[in-house]
């Protein structure tokens, strides 16, 4: 076999959560590109429609299908509806999230670093909290447990949850309630990996530094935002998803067929430290 080989994914059938934007939809040009068949999950009914629509037309073999990650059989169901259409369920992408809102900081980087009140762990809803704890972590679990009882019975496949930057570090302009999600949906990550390693399916996660998407309302989209950000990134830019592309194809093929348990960084070194 030749390296390259390593790395096809032609006809592998590929559902991911909140895959009309972002990161998500960065994971699904990737792998439709490379000739898998795309099932995009997402709450966004209009996004669902036009980027279905786009990547069609672009002549990838791309559905989509509205999606809750927050209601589980509806969630089984729509798995159901892509392993019908496509045969099998061969790589799930579990990567629905939600940003929680503000922390008690109230910028990225600088001087102005100021606490915010509203912010503070005293002010913090229960619904904040259960929101993001019901879609950043129990969300990942109803994705990975329907992956699963599609890999499971076969024998193979791959689950790549998005996890974080923020789940290994602190940050205080992220709300603690998505911090601690993604440090959640991280070890969950490892004790899946565990069990279905005997069942050939590799579970493995990626963990992102700073990427723009419209998550959080946007904020990143704002160029100040990402100036300042890049000024304390080692490699002096932030991230996009088309930055993301090269390791989801990567965790998605047979290339990572000895490789379970991970979460890989991918942050322009942002978590190493300032270099400059």
């Amino acid at each position: 076999m030749k390296i390259a080989d390593l790395f096809k994914v032609e006809g592998h059938s590929v559902v991911i959560t909140g895959g009309a934007s972002g990161l998500g939809l960065g994971f699904a040009e990737a792998l439709a590109e490379n000739g898998a068949l795309v099932t995009l999950l997402d709450i966004d009914e209009a996004r669902i429609a036009a980027e279905t629509r786009r990547l069609t037309e672009l002549g990838y073999d791309v559905r989509g299908e509205v999606a809750d990650v927050r209601d589980h059989p509806a969630l089984d169901r729509a798995f159901d509806a892509a392993a019908a259409a496509h045969g099998k369920i061969d790589v799930v992408f579990a990567n629905a999230g939600i940003d929680s809102g503000i922390g008690y900081l109230n910028a990225w980087v600088g001087d102005k670093r100021e606490r915010v009140p509203e912010g503070a762990i005293e002010h913090y809803t229960d619904e904040r909290w259960e929101r993001t704890i019901d879609i950043n972590l129990n969300g990942v679990f109803a994705t990975c447990r329907a992956a699963a009882r599609h890999m499971r019975p076969r024998r193979q496949g791959r689950i790549i949850v998005t996890t974080s930057l923020a789940g290994l570090t602190q940050e205080a302009v992220i709300g603690s309630a998505y911090m601690a999600a993604k440090a959640g949906a991280a070890h969950f990550m490892r004790n899946l990996a565990l069990e279905l390693a005997a069942y050939n399916i590799c579970v493995n996660a990626i963990a992102p530094g700073f990427f723009v998407t419209n998550i959080g309302g946007g904020h990143a989209h704002n160029p100040k935002t990402q100036e300042t950000v890049a000024a304390r990134v080692p490699m002096h830019r932030v991230g996009w998803p088309k930055d993301m592309a090269g390791l989801a194809l990567f965790l998605a093929s047979p290339a990572c067929d000895y490789i379970t348990g991970q979460q890989i960084v991918i942050d322009g070194g942002w978590g190493l430290g300032v270099a400059d």
